[in-house]
């Protein structure tokens, strides 16, 4: 059988975390290189994210996210997988861990026993909802994606630390928002990053933005809180 037509591929739900920090230039955000064989966005620059797994919503979390996002965040999966999500992407693409210390049941979910080892259980505290972007058709992977921003200071350790990140993603760095838009970046990238430098340099946020590329039409909305 031939593969499904890529305007019929599924819409897989996705976490991604924009690490903020100040710099000597001003604001910076961490970035990574996704690689030249990559089946989605190859060679360019992205923050750490990716797909929702289906035991996320299993693993437990030390502080929940604040009301209004989870208000926000109500529809499939859930504040707390998505959370999850964000929290374990960023700690497997970077080796920089959201969390707070605690304990955690037995045993360890898989893929949790470095962060564990640490003496850490994730916590969504200070993750903030910023932005969601639904992949159009045509391309081969689609995901609506969920953007958290988060400040570096939540990080537990040092967060130019990235020793235990995995390979997905290369050439890890903090770049001044002055400087990013030198980097190859997707153009949803681009688009989040001119909300965070909005959001960075004291602008309002009437609503989540929401580019929708569900249908057969694209739609941009703002999500409110209900």
């Amino acid at each position: 059988m031939g593969s499904a037509p890529v305007s019929d591929l599924p819409i897989r739900h996705a976490a991604t975390v924009i690490l903020t920090r100040t710099g000597d230039s001003g604001p910076e955000v961490l970035m990574g290189q996704r690689g030249a064989s990559a089946a989605f966005m190859p060679s360019k620059y992205v923050f750490p994210g990716g797909a929702v797994d289906t035991t996320d919503a299993d693993v437990p979390l030390a502080t929940p996210l604040d009301p209004l996002a989870a208000r926000m965040l109500q529809a499939a999966p859930g504040p707390h997988a998505l959370a999850i999500a964000a929290i374990r992407e960023l700690w497997e693409e970077t080796g920089l861990a959201l969390g707070q210390p605690g304990p955690w049941p037995s045993p360890v979910p898989e893929g949790w026993e470095g962060f564990a080892a640490r003496g850490l259980c994730p916590s969504a505290e200070g993750l903030r909802f910023v932005f969601r972007a639904i992949t159009p058709p045509g391309r081969p992977r689609r995901f609506d994606a969920r953007f958290f921003l988060a400040d570096a200071a939540q990080v537990a350790g040092d967060a130019a630390d990235f020793s235990a990140a995995c390979d997905e993603l290369s050439h890890l760095h903090w770049i001044a928002l002055t400087e990013v838009r030198r980097l190859d970046l997707p153009f949803i990238t681009e688009v989040v990053l001119s909300e965070v430098s909005l959001l960075l340099g004291g602008g309002d946020q009437p609503g989540v933005p929401f580019f929708d590329n569900s249908g057969t039409t694209p739609t941009f909305r703002r999500i409110t809180d209900v």
